[in-house]
């Protein structure tokens, strides 16, 4: 099972709220995973399909929570591509369809007889902050995805509507988050990358427990990054350690071979002998050993008057 599929049956599973909260949530997952028929009597038929069980007893709890009504149960078999079960929730009552779509500010009361569907996310569904948590939460039960987080961080939310992706994006980024919205074969995503702002989202929609799991792996991961930096870091250094220490080792043998270090000034001639005795040592631990121990500028110093000698000698 994906880490999508599990946040989902955990979000699936969590207590109905409120009846604001149930209706906020009700009016996402219209907008999101609804489907309207229009026979030739103009009567109306709403319709919830998902390929996740859990999902689909969630749908058909707040229904029947909220309304009074009959509702039918279908699975389809998806037997293309080896496909999961398709469920379908079905209200053949027109007058509930009808109700729920008003309730959910889908239709408008003035125009009740002029089909005009609505998709922006109506002020009313979502005055209170836990009403934004949950239509949240409908929306990505009844549109979203999340990666694997252990690949990479990203989450999203589809809608085929503009309008609605816009008024979505923007009751997310009210919980100071930053998503975005791309256009994808004709649908309009719904997204956030970083991996702080998708525990956020987690947070907000009450997948607990996807949250722990999402933290541990960020955990690790900066772990390994950080080992990596440091790991990278030190054989950089140690590179430019031995490539200092040859250049210097070729600057004293050439002083040596054209004119001896032994004519080298004391303090020089102490350095380059140290420096032969000790190639791998770096620049710190080289100043220790001096009679006259210096730091690490000290000795750099000599080493840059042993390289102008030996070039003032002919040598590279």
């Amino acid at each position: 099972m994906s880490f999508s599929q599990k946040t989902k049956n955990e979000l699936s599973k969590l207590p109905l709220g409120s009846r604001c909260c149930s209706l906020a949530e009700l009016a996402a997952l219209v907008r999101m995973c609804g489907t309207i028929q229009i026979n030739s009597g103009k009567n109306i038929n709403l319709k919830f399909s998902t390929e996740n069980a859990s999902i689909a007893r969630r749908i058909f709890s707040i229904l029947k929570k909220s309304y009074d009504i009959e509702i039918e149960v279908m699975v389809r078999k998806n037997r293309q591509l080896k496909k999961n079960n398709n469920y379908l929730i079905v209200i053949n009552d027109k007058k509930a369809s009808k109700e729920i779509l008003l309730d959910v500010e889908f239709l408008e009361r003035e125009n009740i007889n002029i089909f005009n569907p609505d998709y922006k996310i109506n002020k009313n569904i979502i005055k209170n902050r836990c009403c934004k948590r949950a239509y949240i939460r409908g929306s990505f039960l009844g549109g979203g995805s999340i990666s694997n987080p252990e690949k990479t961080y990203h989450l999203e939310m589809v809608t085929n509507n503009k309008e609605h992706a816009e008024d979505l994006s923007k009751t997310i980024n009210t919980f100071d988050l930053n998503s975005k919205i791309v256009l994808r074969k004709e649908n309009y995503i719904v997204y956030i990358k970083e991996g702080e702002k998708i525990v956020d989202v987690l947070n907000i929609m009450g997948a607990h427990q996807a949250l722990l799991h999402l933290e541990d792996i960020r955990v690790l991961k900066d772990i390994r990054n950080n080992i990596n930096r440091i790991v990278n870091c030190e054989t950089a250094n140690l590179g430019k350690t031995i490539s200092a220490s040859l250049r210097q080792i070729n600057d004293i043998k050439f002083i040596d071979d054209h004119m001896g270090i032994h004519k080298l000034p004391k303090g020089l001639r102490e350095i380059s002998i140290l420096r032969l005795e000790n190639p791998d040592a770096s620049l710190k631990e080289l100043g220790k050993m001096l009679s006259n121990p210096v730091g690490k500028s000290g000795v750099n110093h000599r080493f840059r008057k042993i390289g102008e000698i030996a070039k003032e000698l002919g040598g590279n």
